[in-house]
């Protein structure tokens, strides 16, 4: 085994995106844009954090997932909650980030 898969949150985020793409792969309500977001959102969590709540900014997610429209964002956040992939608490203040939870 490699070293960097002994730690335990390496292993906790392997198991996490494979548990992600086995239930995304059987979801065909879900397109190409939730995919590329919900990468983005597993992307920018902090790794040294022990509760799976963590803070998001739009701005940065959308970069990442190349999600051009604030409304194309909210859309597949809304639905990716409505799904049953993450909980998300939106701030509605520009300065203050938002928070995510992963769940899977």
């Amino acid at each position: 085994m490699r070293a960097g898969l002994q730690n335990p949150n390496v292993m906790k985020y392997s198991l996490q995106i494979d548990s992600f793409l086995e239930r995304a792969a059987q979801d065909a309500r879900l397109l190409p844009s939730h995919l590329s977001l919900f990468m983005a959102i597993f992307y920018y969590r902090p790794a040294h954090i022990a509760t799976d709540s963590f803070q998001v900014c739009r701005k940065d997610l959308m970069r990442f997932a190349r999600i051009k429209s604030i409304v194309t964002y909210h859309k597949c956040m809304s639905e990716l909650v409505e799904y049953g992939y993450i909980g998300y608490s939106p701030t509605y203040n520009r300065f203050l980030a938002s928070q995510v939870c992963i769940k899977l």
